[in-house]
């Protein structure tokens, strides 16, 4: 076998004798010469860094980024965007219905026709109501809807405007038009159609329905209770308050455990719960590959990492630890040259070194947004081991073969 043309000789038994050989040969050169482009799970440690200098920035983490994504993701509280109005009376506004009564001291001068106040028990006995004397008529007016004006109609007072006031002003109104008209006049005023004064609960609650706001001042958990509370469990699901143009969101367990963030409603307001399955997706080395799911209130790549089933012991490149996300461009960091996806998002991968012991702090803090992939390279070392079985895989038909020609 040390002879040179042994070999030769082997070769040319081989190619005649046994075809297939010659088959197996090629096909071990052809994977030799392909081993650059071993099967893979996704691309190298070195192949994203590289990629940096194209359309993908490459962040490093460290402790001023993550600062800088915690102050921009930081959610801005109900107390803080949307002002804390005193409790008030009974507004009325275009569209409610009010009801007037007048009562008129005898001897009465405007509303003679009136029933009188003073009225006997079924026993006959007047005892506790005023005497016939000294009792009073009392006149209802018959219920009446707010224009668009504004305004409401009062026999012998005009029309009176009565947007933006309370019932007890309205009542002070009617009676100083009265003053000079009718005998010690006495107003009360009852709205007994709240048309305006109402808060609109939709989204993921059990019945979506429109609340009436009572001078007790209605809270926001008062909206999610009367809608017979959310569908979702309460870490999914989001609560958004509209008022006039401003839009702002806070989970529902953040209103929960903070008293502050109950805020009052006011009228108008919309209130929509959200049921929000926010997910990252986890590729490569990882335990599992697949889409987890996270609650509203967010977690941290250390979290995510645990819920990926963490890194493969035998694969995984603990250096090559990569969070890819599409950014907005106004990232603080990310420059005006950053290519930009669609929507002007900056396409953004940003890699952690977890063979650094205070990488385990970063990932601690280091928020996980909702569509995040994290992905982790294999180690070359695996690329390595994969090159070795493949070679093994090839060499041993092939040399079981010329034993066969022996």
């Amino acid at each position: 076998m040390n002879d040179p043309g042994t070999g030769a000789l082997l070769r040319r038994v081989i190619a005649a004798h046994v075809p297939a050989a010659r088959g197996a040969l090629f096909a071990a050169a052809a994977c030799l010469a392909a081993c650059a482009s071993l099967p893979g799970s996704g691309p190298s440690a070195r192949d994203i860094k590289e990629s940096g200098a194209g359309v993908i920035r490459v962040v490093d983490v460290d402790d001023s980024v993550v600062k800088r994504l915690l102050e921009r993701r930081a959610d801005k509280l109900f107390s803080e965007v949307f002002e804390t109005a005193p409790a008030r009376g009974e507004i009325v506004r275009p569209g409610d219905v009010l009801e007037i009564s007048v009562w008129e001291a005898p001897p009465t001068v405007l509303f003679s026709s009136g029933i009188p106040l003073a009225t006997a028990n079924q026993s006959g006995s007047s005892s506790g109501s005023p005497s016939s004397g000294t009792s009073s008529n009392v006149t209802n007016l018959p219920p009446q809807m707010v224009d668009v004006a504004g305004t409401v109609y009062v026999p012998f007072a005009g029309t009176l405007e009565v947007t933006g006031k309370g019932l007890p002003e309205i009542e002070a109104d009617i009676a100083r038009h009265l003053q000079d008209k009718a005998n010690k006049p006495q107003v009360l005023v009852r709205r007994t159609a709240n048309n305006t004064a109402y808060v609109t609960i939709v989204g993921e609650v059990a019945n979506s329905t429109r609340m009436p706001l009572t001078p007790r001042g209605e809270r926001l958990l008062d909206a999610l209770a009367a809608a017979g509370g959310t569908k979702a469990p309460v870490d999914k699901v989001t609560l958004q308050v509209t008022r006039g143009a401003a839009v702002h969101s806070l989970t529902l367990d953040t209103v929960i455990r903070d008293p502050r963030q109950n805020i009052a409603l006011q009228p108008g307001d919309v209130v929509t719960a959200l049921f929000q399955p926010l997910s990252f997706t986890a590729l490569g080395a990882t335990g599992k590959n697949e889409e987890v799911n996270f609650e509203a209130k967010g977690i941290s790549l250390a979290q995510g990492l645990a819920r990926a089933g963490s890194l493969l012991d035998t694969r995984s490149n603990a250096r090559g630890v990569f969070i890819f996300r599409l950014e907005s461009s106004a990232v603080v960091g990310l420059g005006e040259t950053a290519a930009t996806a669609a929507g002007g998002q900056v396409p953004v991968v940003y890699r952690v070194d977890l063979t650094d012991p205070r990488a385990f702090f970063l990932v601690q803090r280091f928020p996980v947004e909702n569509k995040d992939i994290l992905y982790v390279a294999n180690a070359p070392a695996a690329q390595l081991q994969k090159f070795i079985n493949l070679l093994v895989s090839t060499v041993y038909p092939i040399q079981g073969v010329v034993t066969l020609t022996k």
